[in-house]
């Protein structure tokens, strides 16, 4: 049965199944992570760790290369599954693959000259520890292409909308972690190294595995050669435009990690990343209903049901807004305990600010996801990605000028955040003019329920923080009051009557089956 003959009731079942699956798999790989991250900087130290995460930007740098092929993967599939037609849904598997493989190559080429005389020429790296860095790069750039090669198979999963794979693929991913931490306890060599192998080596079984069950369930995933010069030329084009936006991309996360390496040590960069894995751990929880509403998206626009689209988009912009504001809230109250709780009293220097300002930009990110997706949908990303593209861009030099001025290291993300705000505005128009929905519509729809919600549920968890010193009763009264306010005021306000009826069925079939 093509995917728009389905009933809508039926479909925004699918969305809350596949949602509650993908949770599932992202609680259960954030809990491993948070833990192993607390391991591993206890075991490497604060150096080794922050030295780990500066040398994998440097080869993440090349991955806007891929990243805006990964965009086209999954657009195409989803646009051929909701138009039904299986022979062209072959076509783009294979095509993407034989795209993939260029990809590769190119990204190994990059990695080998560029990316390596900017890590022996550039980067902050202590001099006892150069030879480690050298061979974690090399290990990294492995790493990177195995991952790249995975993403044809990972669209098609998601094309699919068969999000419990990842579930069950994520229970191999969660023991190789904490085997990998294990293994450092027992290796009398240069861990450093040996941590950068075992991931490798993770990476590799991941990539097995979703690769054979894909070709076990999904016909087309099983590999022929098939060129369509106008299909490849399409993909291409679609991830060429892509291009800026996924530069920009790079730039706001790893760039800045690379700028901040330049100008302070690597302890600094030690609380980037321990920053960047609170603001993905919070990111993916948000991403996996993204990732349950997006194929629906592209889908009803390929179907031309543009309304139902329009209340997809608004939707899942509310509802991520919410789900990232009930997480975000009492790490934004809490920072520094819970940190110090975390990471058993192991906090570089700057932590709590950079964990307190990511929270913000998870908050502004999440927004946007579903108007990018909206603007994917109908192929035509031109506009889109040059404009906001070039804004992120700026973050670069806005950063290294305020960082040569004598600026501190926070200045990197308030020029992400200052940048983030506008590129949102831009975003809503041009898509708004695209898909048929105006500023007006968006504001009634998402900006103006959002943002009471945010004032109203703030109040008394600020006041809890406010008028208490720091101790473990303000630390649960604060998360707790947090969390009931956000739970509460987004049901009650930030939802309509349908949206609420729809999420009480869901929560009684779930408790009562």
């Amino acid at each position: 049965m093509d995917d728009h003959s389905i009933p809508l009731p039926n479909r925004n079942k699918r969305i809350a199944k596949n949602t509650m699956m993908l949770y599932v798999r992202t609680l259960l790989i954030m809990l491993v992570t948070l833990y192993t991250s607390r391991a591993v900087i206890t075991i490497l130290g604060v150096e080794d760790f922050g030295l780990y995460g500066v040398v994998g930007s440097v080869v993440t740098m090349f991955a806007f290369i891929n990243l805006s092929m990964a965009n086209a993967t999954q657009r195409y599939l989803n646009f051929e599954m909701g138009k039904g037609s299986f022979e062209r849904l072959k076509t783009v598997f294979s095509t993407s693959i034989i795209i993939h493989c260029a990809i590769a190559i190119l990204i190994l080429v990059l990695g080998e000259t560029v990316g390596l005389w900017f890590l022996q020429n550039k980067m902050t790296i202590p001099s006892s520890r150069v030879d480690a860095a050298f061979w974690v790069y090399q290990i990294s750039i492995l790493s990177s292409i195995i991952t790249f090669m995975n993403v044809p198979y990972n669209a098609a999963i998601i094309a699919h909308e068969k999000m419990s794979a990842f579930a069950y693929i994520a229970i191999l991913e969660v023991i190789g972690k904490l085997l990998v931490v294990y293994l450092l306890l027992l290796i009398p060599y240069d861990k450093l190294i040996f941590y950068a192998i075992f991931t490798c080596i993770i990476q590799i079984l991941i990539r097995l595995t979703y690769s054979i069950y894909c070709r076990k369930r999904f016909l087309e995933t099983r590999y022929s050669f098939v060129l369509d010069k106008q299909l490849f030329y399409d993909m291409l084009s679609f991830s060429g435009w892509n291009l800026f936006g996924n530069i920009a991309h790079v730039c706001l996360t790893h760039g800045t990690n690379i700028l901040l390496n330049m100008f302070f040590s690597p302890v600094v960069n030690a609380a980037k990343d321990i920053s960047f894995q609170v603001q993905m751990a919070i990111n993916n929880l948000c991403q996996n209903f993204q990732m349950a509403v997006n194929p629906q998206i592209v889908k009803s626009y390929a179907a031309n049901e543009i309304q139902y689209m329009h209340k997809l988009i608004f939707l899942n912009s509310r509802l991520s807004f919410y789900l990232v504001l009930f997480l975000s809230l009492p790490i934004l109250l809490e920072t520094n305990m819970i940190i110090r709780i975390w990471l058993n009293h192991i906090v570089p220097d700057y932590s709590v600010i950079f964990v307190q300002l990511s929270m913000v930009i998870v908050l502004l990110q999440t927004l946007g996801i579903p108007l990018i997706t909206g603007n994917a949908a109908t192929g035509n990303v031109k506009l889109l990605m040059t404009t906001v593209g070039v804004m992120f861009w700026m973050v670069i030099p806005i950063s290294y000028l305020g960082l040569r001025l004598g600026g501190d290291p926070t200045i990197v993300f308030w020029a992400q955040i200052g940048l983030m705000m506008v590129a949102h505005i831009v975003r809503i128009g041009i898509v708004g003019k695209q898909l048929g929905f105006s500023f007006i519509d968006y504001y009634k729809e998402v900006f103006s329920k959002i943002l009471f919600v945010s004032i109203v549920c703030i109040i008394l968890p600020f006041t809890v923080r406010y008028f208490m010193d720091e101790s473990w009763v303000r630390f649960f009264l604060s998360i707790s009051t947090s969390v009931l306010s956000v739970g509460i005021f987004a049901f009650f306000i930030g939802l309509t009557r349908e949206e609420q009826k729809m999420t009480k069925q869901f929560i009684i079939q779930k408790i009562t089956r």
